[in-house]
């Protein structure tokens, strides 16, 4: 085995364990989507790469309009299908995890970083919170690999390896716009430094997305739920309330948190003022991006995928080049030979926020809802209800679970709250108003107005309870300590 082979693999070894001993320190999944994701990924094995999408008929994933805008992670889910689905899913988390941490080594190596191995296993301590995203069943992994080989080949001028890579980003995850942030990062920071226009990675990843939306297996479809993604969802942003990771941290969840990354980024900056040499574009490029990613992640938690290993990047390539490893001050002289002590306190400092990160992201999995929560209920609505019969939920995050146990079913809404109300908005607008319990008798309008007979809800949604069981028009036909389904029992 050659160095070149050898090196990777033992990295990519050492992500995989990691990331196991995080992954399967809980039997459940930390997140809802990955239920959905596993699903998903099990009916396109099974019924082929495009299955039937009816299970929610009331939102613009409807079965006519669907576009699947994960279709190439749901391919990598494959074969993970075969078996248990939920340790499927772990074990998918963990493999795409391993192989975007080795991604972000191949740009230090290819860029020549001093000790590129040891900056990239600094991924496995820099933030629990970034290691609780990349331990969450989502396309979140893949697309922090995507981002790395895109901007290796962006900084060795490999533009049409760059089209491809692009192409296919907006096959695999509706995150592909930032693959032009970077692009713009980078022709900036070529702008500033080196005073020429250099637009061929806009133009080379803007021809790949192009080329990705209209050549696509869901055209035009696609376009549609991109608009609606995109620019619909932005305008109903402060109307309705989406999941938490669309919400930012306070200052004192990011400090705890992910404190290791600012120091990290602190580094990467003190590094700049350490020695009078200019900074170069590389370094440009990646600070314009740790702060790009920076304010976004001001504006939603879920960016917390790309702020830590950007600013271990910025790093990374701050120390590379502005300091010359084998004259710095960095060197120790100790009994007559000079021996480094850059990788002694790099290495430290890994283990320090290993120790810190890794037992607080396995508490916080630990904390995850059972990944049996609703197997019960989804059980009896199988065996009780028509196939394909619509089920009123009240909470629209508790589709991936409902449909994971249960898709002879269809749903209200899921993924997203506002894939229902752009559909249908006074039809969302009197949903909630029932599942917050303002409803008296709301038999009727679940009835003649959603189409449903049976109606699932978990135990939180108190006032909608009372509301129910108040109501003649609906009987109790099935609880247990996780979920209550009622039936319509009016004409």
């Amino acid at each position: 085995m050659t160095r070149q082979t050898f090196i990777p693999l033992v990295l990519f070894v050492l992500f995989f364990t990691g990331l196991v001993v995080i992954q399967f320190s809980t039997p459940d999944l930390p997140d809802n989507d990955g239920f959905y994701h596993i699903k998903f990924a099990w009916l396109m094995r099974t019924e082929g790469l495009k299955p039937d999408f009816p299970y929610l008929p009331l939102s613009i994933l409807n079965g006519e309009d669907f576009y699947d805008h994960h279709f190439l992670y749901h391919v990598a889910l494959i074969p993970f299908t075969f078996g248990d689905l939920r340790l499927g899913a772990k074990w998918a988390a963990v493999t795409f995890s391993a192989l975007a941490f080795t991604a972000v080594w191949y740009l230090f190596h290819r860029q020549k970083i001093p000790y590129a191995w040891l900056w990239a296993l600094a991924l496995l301590g820099i933030s629990e919170a970034f290691l609780y995203r990349m331990s969450i069943s989502r396309a979140q992994s893949l697309s922090l690999g995507v981002m790395a080989l895109g901007l290796a080949w962006m900084f060795e001028g490999r533009y049409k390896h760059l089209a491809v890579l692009s192409f296919l980003y907006v096959w695999m995850y509706n995150a592909f716009p930032l693959m032009i942030a970077l692009a713009g990062c980078y022709t900036v920071a070529v702008a500033l430094l080196e005073k020429r226009l250099e637009l061929r990675p806009l133009i080379y990843a803007g021809i790949g997305i192009l080329a990705g939306l209209i050549v696509n297996p869901y055209f035009p479809n696609n376009l549609i739920f991109t608009y609606h993604h995109f620019v619909a969802k932005l305008e109903l942003a402060e109307s309705i309330k989406v999941g938490n990771e669309w919400y930012p941290y306070d200052t004192g969840q990011l400090l705890e948190n992910s404190l290791p990354t600012l120091v990290v980024f602190t580094v990467g900056v003190l590094a700049l003022g350490l020695t009078g040499r200019r900074m170069n574009t590389r370094i440009a490029t990646t600070l314009f991006a740790v702060l790009l990613f920076g304010a976004m992640l001001f504006q939603a938690r879920r960016f917390i995928e790309y702020f830590p290993p950007f600013a271990l990047i910025f790093a990374a390539f701050s120390w590379g080049s502005m300091i010359d490893f084998d004259n710095s001050m960095l060197i120790r002289l100790t009994a007559g030979r000079q021996k480094p002590l850059f990788p002694v306190l790099l290495g430290l400092a890994i283990i320090a926020g290993m120790f810190k990160s890794v037992p607080a992201v396995q508490r916080q999995l630990a904390d995850s809802k059972p990944y049996d929560l609703y197997e019960g209920s989804s059980a009896w609505l199988a065996q009780n209800s028509n196939e394909g019969e619509i089920i009123f939920q009240t909470d629209w995050d508790d589709f991936p679970r409902l449909f994971f146990y249960n898709s002879r079913n269809t749903y209200l809404a899921g993924l997203d709250p506002t894939y229902f109300q752009i559909y249908s908005p006074d039809l969302y607008r009197e949903w909630v108003k029932i599942t917050r319990g303002e409803v008296e008798n709301p038999s009727r309008f679940i009835r003649s107005d959603f189409g449903a007979r049976f109606v699932h809800t978990d135990l939180n949604h108190g006032r909608f309870i009372e509301q129910a069981e108040n109501d003649p028009g609906l009987r109790e036909v099935y609880r247990d300590d996780q979920s209550v389904l009622f039936e319509v029992i009016t004409p």
